[in-house]
């Protein structure tokens, strides 16, 4: 089983790199969900030698978007190609809550030989046998989702439902409330893939500045011992 960093700090990679984590799914903005990165973040992690996945997520909120918003997605998907990213996250759904499969079809399309994973607006859907079929067709590899629920615990029924029903076709990745306490017991329940954790502690940024924040940093320690857990088991 493979495991997943969510990535969206250079602590973050630098951790990743040290620990020898199988690959991360890049970001920033962790605080909203995750925001696509900047070009120059998406070069550092590579050029660490991590396996990056890029998140292709043009603003925060839900995953309606607009035609002008599926072209800088398009436009993100193509940059990602070209720097070398060996793959992207995507989500969109249309007005009735389901998938957008001509969004996915082409942000697929543009996406070439990279890996395509679909990343947690499958939670937003209210079922999931349906949508798992859709997005084999439309060529996707993977699905990271907390089971349609709002963190893998309360979702891990459904998740295990999940990989039984994709049988194969695409990788089923937990994630969403991940943590020390729960994910040898997911991973057991489940029986994922591979499993998605980001291992972070709310920190307050430049505490003495007027442009201070509080933002979601990575816990080295927590990560490790998340990692270890999974070994021993």
């Amino acid at each position: 089983m493979k495991v997943e960093l969510c990535a969206g700090t250079i602590e973050a990679l630098q951790i990743a790199k040290k620990l020898q984590v199988d690959r991360v799914e890049l970001c920033q903005s962790l605080e909203q969900g995750g925001l696509t990165p900047s070009s120059g973040f998406i070069e550092y992690s590579i050029a660490l030698g991590l396996e990056t996945h890029v998140l292709i997520r043009p603003r925060g909120g839900g995953f309606r978007y607009s035609d002008r918003e599926l072209e800088i997605m398009v436009r993100d998907v193509l940059e990602c190609k070209a720097i070398g990213a060996h793959g992207v996250v995507i989500g969109t759904l249309d007005d009735r809550s389901s998938i957008n499969i001509r969004g996915v079809e082409l942000l697929v399309q543009k996406a070439g030989d990279m890996d395509v994973t679909f990343h947690r607006a499958f939670d937003d859907l209210i079922e999931f046998k349906k949508p798992i079929d859709q997005l084999v067709d439309c060529g996707i590899r993977r699905i990271l989702s907390s089971g349609l629920a709002n963190n893998v615990e309360r979702g891990a029924a459904n998740l295990k439902e999940m990989v039984h029903h994709a049988d194969g076709q695409l990788e089923i990745m937990p994630g969403g409330g991940v943590n020390l306490n729960n994910i040898v017991q997911i991973c057991n329940e489940v029986n994922p893939a591979a499993i998605h954790f980001s291992g972070t502690d709310k920190v307050v940024i430049d505490e003495y500045s007027m442009f201070s924040e509080t933002a979601l940093m990575p816990n080295e320690d927590k990560i490790y011992r998340m990692l270890k857990a999974l070994k021993d088991n």
